[in-house]
């Protein structure tokens, strides 16, 4: 059984969606469209880094940007499903030059007290998610033009982790993959592969034609990279929670199976750019910035 869900999805409402593909890190962007006015939200942007050069550039937010500037679109809001391991956050440099509020789920503030301690950040680092324009609570609900958008919880990826649905169409973070790809590790500091179960139950509960857009995607078995199923697809076909698959069995396979994981390339600059929001960790007396490496830590 499905606990209820904190609101009812409105099916009439089809927003539209941009997908930008990063390749580098496999993550997917999205604007999402009002279709009754000019607002729009961006979700999970991405900065581009040259980790073995320490070199950052914004290509990929800014054909996010043109795409927007271009249509006379007005950007309303910056969502962030969580705090990202795999890539960095570009939401402070589309900020700067469209405007827009920036948002991420409550739980920021226990990621941010997790990753303080790991990176040993000094008391001049806020671990209150001040960093953020709002800290959105499960069942919350915001504006993008005409276009009711509803939070819910979906903790277990990271304990941040906030699923966003608007209209017919929800964005579900590293909650789930396509059916072909299963679920995201519950391995990292806060993470739990129970919850992050209870979760995905907590997705599959919305109507069965609702449109789910995933973060990331790596092309199973050498198919190309989708980025687009829905709940029903999931419920009946998803490799690790489909049909049958018991909670036990869930948690059995994803800790037996994230034990043979690697790290993320990026997850020590990404954890330290995005737990401020996608900005770089503040410069030294001479002007200069770095990123810490824990050793032995991570």
């Amino acid at each position: 059984m499905h606990e209820p869900l904190p609101f009812t999805p409105d099916l009439t409402v089809k927003p539209e969606v941009v997908p930008f593909f990063d390749e580098p890190t496999n993550t997917i962007s999205y604007i999402v469209k009002d279709p009754a006015s000019n607002a729009c939200a961006v979700i999970d942007s991405v900065m581009d880094i040259d980790y073995a050069a320490g070199r950052i550039t914004y290509d990929g937010a800014d054909k996010i940007i043109a795409y927007i500037q271009e249509r006379g679109w007005k950007l309303e809001w910056l969502i962030e499903t969580h705090v990202h391991a795999d890539h960095l956050s570009a939401a402070p440099y589309i900020q700067a030059k469209l405007g827009g509020k920036l948002g991420i789920g409550e739980n920021i503030t226990v990621v941010q007290n997790t990753f303080g301690k790991i990176f040993n950040e000094g008391t001049e680092f806020q671990r209150d998610g001040s960093q953020f324009d709002r800290l959105f609570k499960d069942g919350d609900s915001y504006q993008i033009g005409t276009m009711t958008a509803h939070v819910l919880h979906t903790p277990g990826h990271t304990p941040a982790c906030m699923t966003h649905i608007v209209g017919d169409a929800a964005f579900v973070g590293d909650t789930l993959f396509m059916p072909d790809g299963g679920s995201a590790r519950a391995d990292f500091p806060g993470g739990d592969a129970r919850t992050l179960y209870r979760s995905i139950q907590r997705v599959l509960a919305l109507p069965g034609q609702t449109r789910l857009f995933m973060c990331h995607d790596y092309g199973p078995n050498g198919r190309d990279i989708q980025w687009e199923t829905t709940v029903a697809e999931e419920r009946d076909h998803n490799i690790h929670v489909g049909k049958g698959i018991s909670e036990d069995e869930f948690v059995k396979m994803r800790e037996a199976r994230d034990a043979t994981l690697a790290m993320p390339k990026l997850i020590i600059p990404s954890l330290q750019v995005n737990m401020r929001a996608g900005r770089l960790p503040p410069a030294d007396e001479s002007g200069k910035t770095y990123v810490k490496v824990p050793v032995n830590i991570l």
